[in-house]
Formats: structure tokens, sequence, C-alpha cells
């Protein structure tokens, strides 16, 4: 998902890294953009990691360079609730948040609905060998997994976002159930 439109827009600005580049920040660090540079072909990103975990140390500024700022989204996405928490939280836990945040239906979702449907076919249609009435079958219940498969998908993304808000108000005295 693209958030800018133009680089300039980065500049001055924090963001979570969801992607680890070699080299560069490790994902679930928060960046600070210093400069930005785009030109036909390229984008020229100059950052300084403003909190970090054991391996950054310094407060060194990183110069990295994109195809295009797509890629750049890709790499580092505006996030104000970790930004605003992110010293409640650990590396594991913010890398988690983003596996399940940059999940979608193609990434998730679809893998396992063709991975049922391939089951119960190959259940119902090749083992059992009911013909077509294992083929309807097998339809029809890889249509009820996609159901509980789309459930599952939308709770994970409310339930780690209130797992995370359970985690930073512990230190307030407040519990989320």
């Amino acid at each position: 998902m693209t958030y800018l439109l133009n680089i300039d827009e980065a500049i001055d600005r924090k963001f979570l890294v969801s992607k680890t580049l070699k080299g560069q920040a490790e994902a679930g660090n928060i960046i600070h953009v210093m400069d930005a540079e785009g030109s036909p072909n390229s984008v020229l990103v100059t950052y300084r990691v403003s909190h970090y975990n054991e391996k950054f140390h310094d407060y060194q500024d990183y110069t990295i360079k994109f195809d295009s700022v797509a890629q750049f989204c890709k790499w580092a996405q505006p996030d104000n609730f970790i930004a605003r928490n992110y010293e409640s939280l650990n590396i594991k836990d913010i890398q988690h948040y983003i596996k399940v945040k940059n999940r979608s239906f193609t990434t998730f979702c679809l893998p396992l609905i063709i991975a049922a449907l391939v089951v119960f076919m190959v259940l119902f249609v090749g083992l059992l060998h009911l013909g077509a009435i294992g083929a309807v079958l097998a339809l029809v219940l890889t249509a009820g997994v996609a159901v509980f498969i789309m459930v599952i998908f939308k709770n994970q993304k409310k339930q780690e976002k209130m797992r995370l808000y359970s985690k930073i108000s512990s230190g307030w005295g407040v519990v989320i159930d």
C-alpha cells in the first residue's frame, strides 16, 4: 500500500520499518526520515533510527535507495500507535504486530482456502470416489472453511491491537479483556 504521493512528504516524519533489508534498520525499528530525494528512476532516503533495539546504539545517519516511492512504503510505514508507545513494547511484539497488520486476503486467506479445496477434492473425489457428489460436497465444505478463515483473518487484526493496548495499559493499572 502506498502512503505517500511524493517522497518529499516523508521528510521529518517517523516511520515503522516493516521489512528488514541488509545493512539497514531491522523490521520493528522506528526511523526518522532526515532527507529524501526523488528522481524519475530512484528515491534516495536519509534516515536516523530514532528508537532502536540492541543492534543500533548510535545516532548515525543511514542512506537507502529505492526504485520508487511504493518500494519505500513497503519498507517503512507511518504508524503513530507504535511510534507513541515504542518504549512499552519489545521488538518481538512489534514484529508480530507488523506481520499481522500486513496480512491481506491474497497472502493469508487465499492460500488456506486453496489448500482446503485441494484436500477436500482429493479426499472426496480421489480417495472416496464420490464423483460429482464429492466435488459438490468439497466445494460446499470449502465455502464453509473460507468463511471461517475470513472471520479469523478479521479478528486477528483486532485481537493483536487489543493485545498491544493491554500490554501498554498494564502500567496504568487498566486491564483490557
